[in-house]
């Protein structure tokens, strides 16, 4: 009996894996045979496709008329943002290439590259400084590269991998498994703090307490983890770590009035761009604080003052609609997983799109301190684009192999 039942599982085994195996091939002869978007989802897709039309149609707003009257090229930020998003949109299309399940062979590399561009943005002479942040690297032509925002996606999946590892006999991820989770995000984040970038910090943050609660970790470790955030941000404020600028941010949250030729300038500006587009805006390309240059930064962590200017509030509405179904459909994809890695990748994603979607609309209405975080698909900005565009892809590639 014994003989026979070793048999039969034997059996079952190598039955398994053949259906698993035609199941792969399967999907990779209909991916082929098909348009490279076959097996993704055509919602998430049109959502994000419809941000980035909208996109290109706010920073082309936010730049033309200042350009034009300065006497330089008025498509320059538009031609530049164009080519942001081509060069997404291939690494979106890349990321979805490789069986998601096969990257976390390549994940110690992505993570090494990862704390390297954050190295190299603090040997002087390498990296550039901008608003007070020594956060990227100059390359040719006029272009900059961040690597804290690539970082991102090298902790998510660095952390996803360790959390996913079941060497153990139990269900649920182990004290040194979180421990080693917890070093693999520390790592980059102690180097963006000596940048500083806060604003990505709370982002990263965000994504490590969720991809942590999500892995079935004891909820001692989320709350520990809370607490050690308020108490490390008001240490860092009382010992002087956080810059002056930043701190000049926080305080115009409280108080608009603190800094009225800095950050509170800017607040109030924002405000009152938003709040003059009424219901149905003033219409594109005719926003007079847009054209009038009287927020700075507009093109990128204020662009969401162009829209609620020149749309309005049903305008800037249907764009939160986009980030709702985004973020539904990324939630939907993390939830019908097959495995813990890919379960953690998405939820991973979503948590940092969800968290820096919120900060930047919230800051724009002074619902957020400033951080200068941008948005997501919208915001001029190479590194960002880049990011959301791979994060994007991380999502469909889970969503197209969730039956695979």
């Amino acid at each position: 009996t014994t003989g026979e039942n070793s048999e039969d599982f034997t059996r079952y085994k190598i039955e398994g894996g053949l259906m698993s195996s035609l199941s792969t091939r399967n999907l990779y002869r209909r991916r082929s045979r098909g348009s490279v978007f076959t097996g993704f989802d055509p919602i998430l897709t049109a959502a994000v496709a419809a941000l980035l039309v909208i996109g290109t149609l706010l920073v082309y707003a936010a730049t033309r008329d200042w350009y034009a009257s300065n006497g330089l090229d008025p498509q320059y930020y538009l031609k530049r943002h164009v080519l942001n998003i081509l060069i997404g949109v291939l690494l979106a299309w890349g990321t979805t290439i490789i069986d998601y399940r096969l990257l976390r062979a390549y994940t110690p590399i992505l993570w090494g590259l990862g704390v390297l561009g954050l190295i190299i943005v603090l040997i002087p002479g390498l990296g550039a400084e901008v608003n007070g942040a020594k956060a990227w690297i100059a390359l040719p032509g006029g272009f900059q590269i961040q690597p804290a925002e690539l970082a991102k996606i090298s902790i998510i999946v660095g952390m996803s991998m360790i959390l996913s590892e079941r060497t153990h006999d139990s269900n649920e991820p182990t004290s040194r498994d979180v421990l080693q989770a917890l070093l693999v995000a520390g790592i980059p984040v102690v180097f963006i703090l000596l940048q500083p970038d806060m604003g990505t910090v709370f982002i990263i943050s965000a994504s490590v307490v969720t991809i942590i609660a999500v892995s079935g970790a004891s909820s001692r470790w989320v709350v520990a983890l809370l607490l050690i955030a308020i108490i490390g941000a008001f240490g860092a404020t009382k010992a002087g770590v956080i810059n002056s600028y930043q701190v000049n941010r926080l305080q115009s949250f409280v108080n608009p009035n603190a800094d009225t030729q800095g950050s509170g300038y800017q607040l109030r500006q924002a405000r009152i761009t938003v709040g003059s587009g009424g219901l149905f805006g003033t219409g594109l390309f005719d926003g007079p604080q847009t054209n009038g240059r009287f927020v700075p930064e507009q093109q990128t962590d204020f662009i969401f003052t162009v829209a609620g200017e020149q749309f309005g509030f049903v305008g800037s509405a249907g764009i939160v609609l986009l980030y709702l179904i985004i973020l539904m459909r990324a939630f939907a994809i993390a939830r019908r997983a097959n495995d813990p890695y890919g379960r953690l990748v998405a939820t991973g994603v979503t948590a940092w799109f969800a968290f820096q979607i919120f900060e930047n609309i919230g800051m724009t209405l002074g619902l957020m301190p400033m951080t200068g975080v941008p948005l997501p698909f919208i915001s001029y900005g190479g590194s960002s684009m880049f990011a959301t565009l791979i994060g994007f892809g991380l999502l469909q590639n889970v969503h197209a192999r969730h039956r695979g």
